[in-house]
C-alpha cells in the first residue's frame, strides 16, 4: 500500500517545529568482526569436511606397511536468502508535504531497516549456537556442543561441560580447550583463540580481563597471564545483536 496524505496529515499543515523518529545512528558492520565474507553467484554453496589419516603406527621388522583410508565426513550446505523491502508514496503526498522531501527521508529509513536485518541475521548464528535442529551444523549437532561426532568414532566438545559466566577461570579454560582441539581422526590441531566476542552486557568484564596488567578480583600481585602471554591477540569486540546476556564466544 502506498504512503498517502492520510498517513502524513500533520505534514500537510503549517506550524510544525520538527519531524523526528527516523534519524538515528546505527551499529555498522558488526558482522565483519565475526565472519569472513565471500561472494557467490549460486543458489547455495556446499562445503565438505574431509577426513584424513590417523596417527601412524609402528611397523615391526619384516611386517607389511599399514594402510589407512581417507574419506568425506559430512557436507554443510548454505542456502542463500533474498532480503527485500520497498515503499511507495502517492503523488499527492509528495506534492502537498510542507516540510520534507519524502523520498529521501524514507530511502534513509529503508537503508536503516536493511542494515538492521543484516546484523540480526548474522548474530542469529551465535544466538542459536546452542540449539540443534534447524540451527544444527553439518555434523548434525549445534554449533556449540559437547559431543561433536568424529569420523574416528569419538567426539569432541567446543563448549564447557558446565556452563560458566565470563571470568578469568572460564576464559582460561576455554583457551586451553581450544589449544587441544582435534581433527576428524583425533589428531591435535594447532589452534589458538584470536578474539573474544561478547554482548554489550559483558563489555566491562571483557575490558578488565584483557586489558588489566594484574589479575582482576584478587589482592594477589600476580600478572594477568592472558595479557602477558599475548592470548587473544585481536582483543575483544562487542556485538549489540547478541541476545544471551551472559554467553561469550571465542573466534
Amino acid at each position: 500500500m502506498a504512503i498517502s496524505r492520510a498517513q502524513l496529515a500533520k505534514e500537510l499543515e503549517p506550524g510544525l517545529n520538527a519531524l523526528f523518529g527516523m534519524e538515528y545512528g546505527r551499529y555498522e558492520g558488526q558482522h565483519a568482526e565475526i565472519f569472513d565474507t565471500e561472494a557467490s553467484d549460486r543458489a547455495f554453496e556446499e562445503e565438505v569436511m574431509l577426513s584424513g589419516f590417523g596417527a601412524a603406527p609402528v611397523k615391526q621388522e619384516g611386517a607389511g606397511v599399514a594402510f589407512d583410508d581417507a574419506n568425506e565426513s559430512f557436507t554443510a550446505r548454505y542456502n542463500h536468502e533474498t532480503v527485500a523491502m520497498a515503499f511507495s508514496i502517492t503523488e499527492e503526498a509528495v506534492e502537498d508535504n510542507l516540510y520534507d522531501r519524502l523520498a529521501s527521508r524514507y530511502t534513509r529509513a529503508l537503508a536503516r531497516s536493511m542494515a538492521h536485518t543484516k546484523q540480526v541475521k548474522a548474530a542469529a548464528i551465535l544466538n542459536n549456537a546452542f540449539t540443534a535442529g534447524a540451527s544444527a551444523g553439518g555434523d548434525g549437532v549445534a554449533l556449540c556442543d559437547a559431543s561433536h561426532p568424529l569420523t574416528s568414532g569419538g567426539t569432541f566438545n567446543n563448549e564447557p561441560s558446565t556452563a560458566a559466566d565470563l571470568n578469568e577461570t572460564s576464559l582460561e579454560d576455554a583457551l586451553i580447550s581450544i589449544a587441544g582441539f582435534v581433527d576428524e581422526r583425533g589428531l591435535i590441531i594447532a589452534l589458538r583463540g584470536m578474539k573474544l566476542i561478547v554482548p554489550r552486557q559483558l563489555q566491562f568484564v571483557a575490558e578488565r580481563l584483557l586489558v588489566s596488567n594484574l589479575r582482576v578480583g584478587t589482592a594477589d600481585n600476580d600478572v594477568n597471564a592472558i595479557k602477558s602471554m599475548g592470548m587473544l591477540p585481536e582483543g575483544y569486540v562487542v556485538n549489540d545483536y547478541l541476545t544471551d546476556t551472559d554467553a561469550f564466544f571465542i573466534k
